[in-house]
């Protein structure tokens, strides 16, 4: 952790004695490669303004295809948004929305982080926004599912019973669908894969029980994201007598 810190902290001054950064952020985004630089993403979202974000976000696929380093300046971009976001302020939820459905799955983490700045500020806020983006397409449900479920928010237990509820919901909205081989489907599938073991495994009690309601299900995807979920440690951590039991079950 405190590599990652110095590395952010030396990118931040050297952005500082930049008088543009395009150029440097390209030649530093790892990209094209398989991990871009989180690290100097993380120093520009801190010593970046609202014209810069705006700025970047114009990188879109078209000029910014996926894993080029011209993408690299449009997750900063729209990282950046995460900056300004506020209950109030349209702008920049507007901008978000265009990116929850861009082909290039980075560009989709960007909003998922965004988000997730806005509830380091304001969970309440957020849960309010991702209650209403999960009863949107799959796009918006896969970001919704995404930026809610990130352990650093997961603190407060009324909070993550909300989270655990709006799981449910996207969960529920699944079954009878007719839209299963759409990708924006199958990228609400895989995120419901390990989304619902963050948000169980921080309010076991609760979450336990809903789940094992899932696990009865007769929806071959929503069997699908149970099983996955049933694979990750965390969930081996909280009660690995409880997954056991769950995975012979829903062999």
């Amino acid at each position: 952790m405190g590599n990652t810190t110095d590395k952010i902290e030396t990118y931040r001054h050297t952005l500082r004695k930049l008088n543009g950064w395009e150029t440097f952020l390209m030649a530093e985004s790892g990209l094209p490669g398989p991990r871009g630089n989180l690290e100097l993403a993380r120093a520009v979202f801190l010593e970046g303004n609202a014209p810069l974000f705006n700025d970047l976000v114009k990188y879109t696929y078209d000029v910014a295809p996926a894993n080029s380093p011209e993408e690299f300046l449009a997750f900063c971009g729209v990282y950046g948004q995460g900056r300004f976001l506020s209950r109030e302020n349209l702008a920049e939820w507007g901008v978000l929305k265009g990116f929850v459905a861009d082909p290039r799955w980075r560009t989709r983490e960007a909003v998922a982080m965004a988000l997730q700045a806005f509830g380091d500020r304001d969970m309440p806020g957020l849960l309010i926004k991702m209650k209403e983006w999960s009863t949107g397409n799959r796009y918006l449900q896969r970001a919704a599912a995404a930026a809610l479920c990130e352990p650093r928010l997961l603190k407060n237990k009324h909070e993550v019973a909300v989270v655990i509820e709006i799981l449910g919901d996207i969960t529920k909205s699944i079954i009878a669908s007719i839209d299963r081989r759409e990708n924006s489907f199958i990228t609400l599938r895989q995120a419901l894969g390990y989304c619902w073991s963050v948000a169980v495994a921080t309010l076991p009690e609760q979450g336990k029980i809903v789940m094992e309601y899932w696990f009865g299900s007769k929806d071959s995807d929503v069997i699908w994201v149970m099983r996955e979920n049933l694979k990750k440690n965390r969930l081996l951590k909280m009660d690995a007598n409880w997954v056991e039991q769950w995975r012979l079950e829903l062999r």
